[in-house]
């Protein structure tokens, strides 16, 4: 199968829905009632889809036409790429269920997005006549504004955001459909993309990466860093594949769910030569006239740090906000930092002798730590090896 061939897909939405037609009806002549067209035009719509998939997604049978196996792989994107798609349209006009195309919902989240045609137009490699004309006739189709111009940029409705995201997701379904069917012919397609938090990016991704390169070499992996709302919001987009890290309590929005993997606790944690890297008993009094390193506010970790001293009253007088473990190893072996960091995420620096572990009794921060996914994602069979493959993580550390 070509490697654009879901992209060249993508961009024909009325073609996608004759051939979800043919495979509920079984017969051309029915698609072609349902969709208002001629039965050549029907049959011309299913011939492009397959020479582009080069597969073939019906079996011609004197009793009509019935769905093959990719056929049917191909189907249930579809139809969750519509689902999300044809409620939000429906919104604005039901004619455009229609009569939308694909190139005018990737100018719409280009927009939305960039809050400007120009920045619009560059991003999608497009005139920037071209994506005002896709805009404006798409205006004109549902007889409303789309966008409010004001100083700050052109700013979406609240039905053109709800559009803009369930175009973002319908087309991520379509791209997927790519990966299925590459399954179909022992073809490794599609990718995976992980929002990794910091105890992922020591403790759990590398063993899981590993294991998974075993299975699948050439599978393309790309893991983003970021603060946590940043890739929540790739997340939820369909940027992201899934993220990897501390869970919050409660689920942070109604459209994610969270799955716990393991509990893992805090540790403080000091250089070698620090004056209480030796000491066998150690006060929340003499931390606190130590500078510190710990994550920025809001984070799980910095909850933990705070509740620590604000039992005493007391509060370091010197903080450094960071999530970086390479930061805080080389500062607490330079100077009298002090670290509060994931035991887990600290495990190979404890380990190898370049951190020591404070003794202090820190069960009580235990916290879950497991994998955000979209509410009824469907993963391709790569994605969900390589969840399989984060679950056992811990058993086999």
């Amino acid at each position: 199968m070509s490697p654009s061939a879901t992209a060249q897909v993508q961009h024909n939405l009325r073609h996608l829905r004759v051939f979800l037609a043919v495979v509920d009806t079984c017969s051309v002549t029915k698609a072609a009632e349902i969709c208002h067209l001629s039965q050549p035009a029907v049959t011309q719509a299913l011939s492009k889809i397959e020479r582009t998939l080069l597969t073939t997604l019906f079996t011609r049978t004197p009793h009509g036409l019935f769905v093959t196996p990719p056929g049917e792989i191909l189907a249930k994107r579809v139809r969750r790429a519509f689902r999300y798609l044809d409620p939000a349209l429906s919104e604005l006009s039901p004619r455009l269920r229609i009569v939308a195309t694909s190139s005018q919902l990737e100018a719409l989240i280009a927009v939305r997005e960039c809050q400007n045609f120009s920045l619009a137009a560059k991003k999608l490699g497009l005139a920037q006549p071209t994506v005002h004309r896709a805009i404006t006739q798409f205006e004109q189709e549902a007889a409303r504004p789309l966008f409010e111009r004001t100083s700050y940029g052109i700013v979406a409705t609240r039905t053109t955001q709800v559009l803009a995201q369930a175009a973002r997701l319908a087309f991520l379904e379509l791209r997927q459909a790519e990966a299925d069917l590459a399954e179909t012919v022992a073809e490794e397609a599609g990718r995976i993309v992980i929002g990794a938090m910091p105890l992922s990016r020591s403790f759990v991704l590398p063993r899981a990466i590993a294991e998974f390169r075993k299975l699948r070499p050439k599978t393309p992996i790309q893991v983003l860093e970021g603060p946590y709302t940043d890739l929540l919001a790739g997340l939820r987009r369909g940027e992201i594949d899934f993220l990897i890290g501390a869970l919050r309590d409660p689920a942070p929005i109604g459209d994610v769910e969270q799955r716990q993997l393991f509990t893992d606790t805090l540790v403080v944690v000091a250089g070698r030569a620090h004056p209480l890297a030796s000491n066998e008993k150690i006060s929340v009094e003499e931390l606190a006239f130590y500078p510190w390193i710990v994550g920025q506010t809001g984070t799980p970790i910095r909850r933990h740090f705070d509740a620590l001293f604000d039992e005493l009253g007391v509060r370091p007088a010197s903080i450094i906000e960071s999530s970086s473990l390479i930061l805080m190893r080389e500062l607490a072996n330079r100077t009298d930092h002090l670290g509060c960091i994931s035991y887990l995420q600290a495990q190979a620096e404890l380990s190898r002798g370049l951190l020591v572990a404070l003794p202090l009794d820190l069960r009580h921060t235990a916290r879950p730590i497991g994998v955000t996914l979209r509410v009824n994602w469907l993963p391709t069979a790569a994605q969900e090896q390589f969840l399989n493959l984060v679950s056992t993580t811990e058993e086999t550390s």
